[in-house]
């Protein structure tokens, strides 16, 4: 630990107390981990419980000059929360509160580490929902989800998180605290609050957040069908929506991926069937029953073998642990595995289920696909074993060939899970020099030293001022 560090370490340990800075060895090895595969270097980590508490922290990093990396559960899935030179992170774990539900204007005001799932649980009584919910929503935080503008199944019909964050507390860098967005629909001035979501923690951190919130469907029904064909599967996401049905959930399971959640989850899906859908509509009991009779006719246009609905509150839920539980089910395959989030046009869902299938052959490694069709965002799981490093740099290959043919189809390298480390150098597949100097300069106005969660989202040489030059070379009087 350097003295700077160091000396940061003792202002933080007596302000939070010992128990509540850890500089372990054990410690900075799990906090140097997220969920993907990337691995980092862990400083020094905090755990404040308060806002006053990260703002302190912020100061003291501030005038120390030393990086920050905030962090909720650890669950992200591209490193976006990964130290990777040090510094501090702070984890906002401990910030679990939860604010009176303002039922007049349908919101709430929670803190950051309340997860994902205990918002909808703590308001069912009011016939309210918190709509983004993420596969991991039982332990993904609520400022993650902030953080990486996360998604979900049902968002093909509701929307994702940003849709659902009307303003947000955050504490920028050198520890002022300010409020962007809030109840009003229509804030005057730039919508800075849309900024923060899905910045990836680049610009503060966020101390606490204002979630809109949305009432229970009054009617809502679950189908499963199986298909005996990939490809005639992807053709009823397209042919439902085009027939004028948006369902609040419609998602794809392959093969593979049935095999190893039915082993898992014990569902009753059919695991001889070469993909499956799960599809939910909601509504009124009128609305559902027409979304029903649509989904089911435009299935067995195109080969449907069975049509499972759900009878009853049980066994609906039992399909929805199957779906959500299936990254879980990988390690039944094999002890890790790679995945992007990539998005391609709906249209063009065949063809990259095609391009996936030959990628992955080519490479000799095992994919095992589970996504959110009907918004086309892929989640293509490459299973592998990381002691084998023919296999891994195999399992990279496929990755990186994956992402190059979803760009190519007209797609963007994310959906839901944010750009983090693994997707940052592919960035200039999809924005030009102009585009991401852009956002450079967004960042530089919050972060102007380049402290926030450094080296993320935006590969090197895209920051405002990156000429090339030191400072001391540019001739007086240029603007950069």
């Amino acid at each position: 630990m350097t003295t700077t560090a160091g000396a940061l370490a003792d202002q933080l340990r007596h302000l939070l107390g010992p128990d509540r800075l850890l500089e372990g060895d054990l410690a900075r090895n799990l906090y140097s981990h997220d969920g993907s595969i990337v691995g980092g270097d862990c400083g020094i980590v905090a755990l404040p419980e308060t806002t006053d508490e990260v703002a302190a922290c912020m100061r003291m990093a501030h005038e120390a000059g030393v990086d920050v990396v905030p962090r909720g559960s650890g669950t992200g899935l591209t490193g976006g929360a990964v130290p990777l030179e040090g510094g501090l992170v702070i984890s906002l774990a401990r910030m679990r509160a939860m604010g009176e539900v303002d039922v007049a204007n349908s919101c709430m005001w929670v803190q950051p580490g309340v997860l994902n799932l205990d918002v909808s649980t703590a308001i069912a009584h009011l016939g309210l929902h918190y709509a983004p919910d993420p596969s991991s929503q039982q332990a993904c935080s609520i400022g993650g989800n902030v953080g990486t503008n996360a998604g979900g199944p049902h968002c093909l019909a509701y929307g994702v998180t940003v849709q659902h964050v009307l303003g947000v507390e955050m504490v920028r860098p050198d520890g002022q605290v300010v409020v962007l967005g809030g109840v009003a629909p229509d804030p005057p001035g730039y919508d800075l609050r849309g900024v923060v979501v899905g910045a990836e923690g680049t610009v503060g951190v966020v101390t606490r957040v204002l979630l809109r919130l949305t009432p229970l469907p009054p009617d809502v029904r679950t189908m499963l069908l199986d298909f005996l064909s990939v490809s005639d599967a992807s053709a009823v996401v397209q042919a439902v929506i085009a027939a004028g049905v948006i369902p609040a959930a419609l998602e794809m399971m392959d093969r593979n991926m049935a095999m190893a959640v039915e082993e898992f989850v014990h569902a009753g899906l059919p695991t001889d069937a070469a993909a499956l859908l799960l599809v939910e509509v909601d509504g009124t009991p009128a609305e559902v029953e027409t979304a029903t009779a649509v989904v089911e006719h435009v299935a067995r246009e195109h080969g449907v073998r069975t049509v499972r609905v759900a009878q009853d509150e049980e066994e609906r839920a039992l399909l929805w642990k199957a779906r959500k539980t299936a990254f879980g089910a990988v390690a039944r395959v094999k002890p890790s595995y790679y995945l992007h989030d990539c998005v391609v046009p709906r249209t063009r869902l065949v063809e990259i289920m095609e391009a996936i299938g030959e990628i992955t052959e080519r490479e000799g490694v095992m994919c095992l696909n589970v996504f959110h069709a009907g918004d086309g965002n892929l989640h293509p799981i490459i299973a592998l074993d990381r002691s084998d490093p023919d296999e891994t740099a195999r399992a990279m290959s496929a990755g990186d060939q994956i992402v190059r043919a979803c760009v190519a189809m007209g797609g963007t390298l994310s959906g839901e899970h944010g750009i983090g480390v693994e997707k940052r150098d592919y960035m200039p597949l999809v924005f030009d020099h102009d585009d991401l100097e852009a956002q450079a300069c967004v960042r530089r106005a919050f972060d102007p030293d380049g402290r926030m969660n450094p080296d993320k989202v935006l590969p090197t040489g895209t920051r405002c001022g990156e000429v090339g030059l030191a400072d001391t070379q540019v001739p007086e009087g240029t603007w950069i």
